[in-house]
This record gives C-alpha cells, sequence and structure tokens, in this order.
C-alpha cells in the first residue's frame, strides 16, 4: 500500500506543471517563438500596473533580456568598460558577477554608430548548469551557472578573421545537444558549432554566396558577409533539424548536426539589419526584415541529397518589423512595423488584418492568451488582446525611472512573473491572478 501510493504521489509530481515551473533559458524561450507557458495570469492591470515586486538598477546599460533557469536570473550589461554577466536570486539579489571582455564603447573608431548605442545586445543562454554569453564584440564566454567560475572563452572575430556588423555582434547563442551554435560571418564561416563543454569547433559553415547587392560601407573584405542581429532558430522539418541563422544579406538554412548547407535565401533590407527571428509553421517559414523591406512566407520542399529548396507564398511590404519581434498565434503573426504600427498579418496568405498606430512601435511576448508589449521610446508596458482585424489595447503603464536609450529589451512572463529591462534597471511585477 505504501509503494502504490508513493507511485502515485511521484506520478503527480511527474505530470503537474504547478510542481515544476518552467525555465526560460534562452532568448525568446526554449522553441525561440516568444510564448510563454505561463497560465493564471491577470486579464488587466490597475492603471499604475501590477504590483512592482522589486526593481534593481546595478546590471550596467543594456538592450539584452533576461535567461531564467533553477531559480536563477541572468542578465547582461555593460559596466564601465566592461561587458558583466550576473547571476540574481528571485528578489534581485546579486550572487555573482563576472566580466564577459571589452564592452562596446571601447570598440575601434571603425564603429562609431554602435559606439552610439552602448550596451549590451545578447541574451545569456542557460544549459546543464553553464551560461553561455556572446558579447557585442564577439567573445564567447562558458561559466559556471552557481558560482561564475569561466569554463572556456574565444573571440570569433579574431579566431575567424570575422567583420563586426555596423552595430556589433547582437545575436545570443543557441546550445543544440552537446554544441552552442552561433553566427560568426566573413570569408571563412557563416556559423559555427562549437563543443559546448570545451569551446572546440565541432562543424564550421561555409561562407554565404552574396546577393547583387550588399551595402558596401561596411567595407567587408570582397565576397563577404557579416552577421545579422538575429539568433539562431531551430526546428524540426522533415526528419532534419534545421538551423537557421542570418547573415546581413541572406537568410541560411544549415543542418543543426553537421553544418552542411540545406538552403539559401537572399534577404536584405537597404541598410543590411537583419535583426527579426523567423517563424516556422507547417512546412513554412516566416521572415520579416525593417526600413521598408517587408515580410515573406516560403514553403520548404526537402530534395532527395537531403538539402531544401525554398519556394516564396507571399511577399508584403506593409509589415516589416525592425527588431522587436513577433509572435504567431493562431493564424496569425502579430509585431509592430518599422515606422511604429501594430499590425497583424495572416501567416499563410499574407492579407494584413490590421494597422494601428495607438501605441508606439516596441518589443513583444506571448503569455496565457495576451499580448505583453514594451516600447521602444516613452517605457510603456503594454497589455494586448491578439484580435487579427482590431487592435485591442487592455491596460497599460509606464516604467517608473528615468534613463537614457531605449527599451529594446524583450519583456520576459514567468512562474506569474513580469520581467522588463530598460538601460540599467531591471524590474519584476507581480502578474499572477489572485
Amino acid at each position: 500500500m505504501l509503494r502504490q501510493c508513493l507511485y502515485v504521489f511521484t506520478i503527480a509530481i511527474v505530470s503537474s506543471p504547478l510542481l515544476l515551473p518552467a525555465d526560460w533559458a534562452a532568448f525568446r524561450g526554449p522553441d525561440g517563438n516568444g510564448k510563454s507557458p505561463d497560465t493564471g495570469l491577470l486579464k488587466k492591470w490597475n492603471e499604475n500596473g501590477p504590483k512592482l515586486l522589486w526593481s534593481i538598477d546595478f546590471i550596467g546599460t543594456g538592450y539584452s533580456s533576461v535567461a531564467i533557469a533553477n531559480d536563477k536570473i541572468y542578465v547582461s550589461g555593460d559596466v564601465g568598460d566592461k561587458t558583466v554577466i550576473f547571476c540574481l536570486d528571485k528578489n534581485g539579489n546579486k550572487i555573482w558577477e563576472q566580466d564577459n571582455g571589452p564592452a562596446v564603447q571601447t570598440a575601434a573608431r571603425d564603429y562609431p554608430r554602435a559606439r552610439g548605442y552602448p550596451g549590451t545586445r545578447g541574451t545569456p543562454t542557460v544549459s546543464g548548469g553553464k551560461v553561455y554569453d556572446a558579447s557585442a564584440l564577439g567573445e564567447v564566454t562558458c561559466y559556471n551557472a552557481e558560482t561564475g567560475g569561466k569554463i572556456w572563452s574565444r573571440n570569433l572575430t579574431a579566431d575567424y578573421d570575422a567583420p563586426l556588423p555596423t552595430w556589433c555582434m547582437g545575436h545570443a547563442v543557441v546550445v543544440e545537444g552537446d554544441t552552442v551554435i552561433t553566427p560568426v560571418g566573413g570569408t571563412k564561416t557563416i556559423a559555427v558549432a562549437l563543443n559546448k563543454r570545451t569551446g572546440e569547433p565541432v562543424w564550421e559553415a561555409p561562407p554565404v554566396a552574396l546577393p547583387a547587392f550588399v551595402n558596401s560601407e561596411r567595407n567587408n573584405p570582397p565576397g563577404s558577409a557579416a552577421a545579422a542581429y538575429t539568433t539562431p532558430y531551430l526546428f524540426e522539418f522533415d526528419g532534419l533539424r534545421v538551423a537557421i541563422v542570418m547573415s546581413e544579406a541572406t537568410v541560411e538554412g544549415l543542418d543543426a548536426k553537421t553544418g552542411k548547407h540545406l538552403f539559401s535565401i537572399p534577404f536584405q533590407n537597404n541598410t543590411c539589419t537583419n535583426c527579426t527571428m523567423p517563424v516556422y509553421h507547417n512546412g513554412h517559414l516566416f521572415l520579416t526584415t525593417g526600413y521598408g523591406f517587408g515580410a515573406k512566407l516560403m514553403k520548404l520542399t526537402k530534395n532527395t541529397d537531403e538539402t531544401m529548396t525554398p519556394e516564396e507564398v507571399w511577399f508584403e511590404k506593409r509589415f516589416d518589423n525592425h527588431h522587436g519581434g513577433v509572435v504567431l498565434i493562431g493564424e496569425y503573426i502579430y509585431g509592430t512595423t518599422f515606422n511604429g504600427s501594430w499590425s497583424a498579418i495572416n501567416f499563410m496568405t499574407g492579407e494584413t488584418g490590421y494597422t494601428s498606430r495607438s501605441a508606439g512601435k516596441g518589443s513583444v511576448h506571448y503569455a496565457d492568451g495576451l499580448i505583453y508589449g514594451l516600447t521602444e521610446n516613452d517605457k510603456t508596458v503594454l497589455l494586448i488582446k491578439p484580435e487579427p482585424k482590431e487592435f485591442v489595447l487592455i491596460s497599460q503603464f509606464e516604467l517608473p525611472h528615468d534613463a537614457e536609450g531605449k527599451s529594446w529589451a524583450h519583456p520576459v512572463v514567468l512562474d506569474g512573473r513580469l520581467y522588463l529591462r530598460h538601460a540599467q534597471y531591471l524590474y519584476c511585477y507581480d502578474v499572477k491572478a489572485e
């Protein structure tokens, strides 16, 4: 009887999501889709917003978001002339801090635009008791998640003679199996997979074949393209694990296990700034980029040689997401356009649902049936009902502290808490329903 009771109790623990809170260990979550597993959240906020549990101001300047694993919060910021990784407890208290090389402010004079936007870009990634971070200057480092001790580190720009993008590196790394996948760019490779325990290369994908138009102001070596500002995106298609890595001018599909080149799609706006992660669904890949370029849907077909052929299904210029990200909810993609409109677009048809300038453009996140937004210019936090034909704003409030710079960090909702980052401030709000 006792054995039976223990068996039932064990099954209950394993099957109950309430007893096993999820982690948010990577940028835009484990699937890269910006959708939280949380439920039981507030459906409306008070005029001043939900209850503020805590805020801190010591994490340095940055546009990076938070990673959460094993009840610890990981976030990065530029402090003085260093990029610093912080580990916090759930109350915002610092457990450890460790540097990841020079800050953006120390970038060479060849990158004046980047120096005008000081702060970290890439969100830390947590896996197997380790923390992995890619700095804006190409330093990829592995830390002990409990102590902050450095395990290995290597600089992509130095190792592969890779040019930095205009605004320096802007991606997070992705852990896939025993490897860490990261974009590189340049004449030697578009991306590499590193052994997550040692940092040694497992595979190196060849550089991209450039389309006709590449912005000449970058002064890249002939025949090379710098990395985009986009975190690798992984999905399963017809028995293959695909890693999407973007350059400033293309979208590259790679075999995540071997680095084999599967397909390439020319994809370039007039400033060579691809920032938004794709969305895969039902054999199709949604792509969007800003500065008036737009969005397109590509149908993927697997070839006999295990490569793929992408075929354009539709193209729509009016949906040109800058870098706030998009989410697929039902049949529609939701996000903001480069000119500041909130918009919805049908995933399969490209039909625009609505376009509204009721709030400024910003970053998006999804949880428990609602969209969480953070506007880039006025620190306004939004709670939006995802209706494809109408912009439905439920609640809004403004972050309390004044600070310079844009609010580009993506919101995160986990375990009934809303995490928001602006400049050197990190806020934690209680959004759990009573």
